[in-house]
């Protein structure tokens, strides 16, 4: 990042190195704060209500209120993205609890939140992915009980994905009472049989947008498609496995703890979506104001 990129912090809008919380900050000192990244195209955030509506529920998970209306937002957004008119960035938004002036668990009333946000460069996809796929290890899930919470205090999910870069793998999946959840940062689907399955919502998996925009276009292809709980069992004998993020967007599965996916290349229903993914991308850029 450039020293000189502006970035917003608690209403004022700074030069990167000039952006300074408190070290009593909850969020520096328990995590106590959530965050949503968003992709933007050409200065457009794609898929904006749906990162709205998750920053409410995390906000309302964890009991704070959100502190800038969606117009106030976009006014921050817009500002941030300007600086970068022709690229493809990602914007971070970040609200922690604040500073009380002191260190203590229990939450004290009247806490004035601390609100930053910025933008990054948006990591083009590498094309080789879409031809050969990626590698992928199962791990146990060792993270807490509410990861549907979008929160920044994310150390278990950092050592599960560096564990899975450590054995030459791009992601792991997590494997939670023999049960196939998500990645460390991203949402899974299989096909089997010609369907379409991916775990449903729950306290165990973060509820991607990226995830929710592929059931809509499956949904709207005529996809055989299902909300379920996926056995380690059957991710093992999956016919192919995806991996979603809203930045990475879909990504092949071809090789599960060492072994092929099936011929160990990406299939069909993977070639089907991500082009109906790109299309729609498309539409939405040609069409999209905010």
């Amino acid at each position: 990042m450039s020293e000189d990129q502006l970035v917003y912090l608690n209403g004022d809008y700074l030069p990167l190195p000039q952006a300074k919380v408190s070290v009593l900050d909850r969020g520096f000192l328990f995590g106590d704060g959530v965050y949503e990244v968003i992709p933007c195209y050409r200065g457009k955030p794609f898929r904006l209500q749906h990162h709205f509506a998750r920053l409410a529920q995390s906000l309302l998970a964890i009991g704070l209120d959100n502190p800038h209306s969606q117009a106030q937002w976009r006014v921050i957004m817009r500002r941030l993205l300007a600086q970068y008119p022709d690229q493809d960035r990602t914007l971070y938004l970040q609200i922690t609890r604040g500073s009380s002036g002191r260190r203590e668990l229990a939450i004290p009333e009247d806490m004035v939140p601390t609100v930053f946000a910025m933008s990054s460069p948006l990591k083009q996809a590498d094309p080789a992915v879409a031809s050969r796929g990626i590698a992928v290890v199962t791990l146990e899930d060792i993270r807490w009980q509410l990861c549907n919470i979008k929160t920044i205090n994310i150390l278990a999910n950092q050592l599960l994905r560096q564990r899975a870069r450590d054995m030459g793998c791009d992601e792991a999946i997590l494997i939670r009472d023999g049960y196939a959840l998500e990645g460390s940062s991203s949402n899974l689907f299989i096909v089997q049989r010609g369907m379409l399955i991916t775990p449903p919502p729950g306290p165990h998996l973060l509820p991607g947008v990226t995830r929710d925009l592929v059931l809509e276009l499956a949904a709207a292809e005529g996809t055989a498609r299902l909300e379920a709980a996926i056995p380690l069992a059957q991710l093992r004998q999956a016919d192919e496995i995806w991996l979603t993020s809203s930045s990475r967007e879909i990504m092949p599965v071809t090789r599960l703890d060492g072994e092929a996916v099936a011929n160990g290349l990406p299939g069909p229903i993977y070639r089907q979506t991500a082009n109906l993914y790109q299309a729609r991308k498309a539409s939405w850029q040609a069409e999209a104001s905010w």
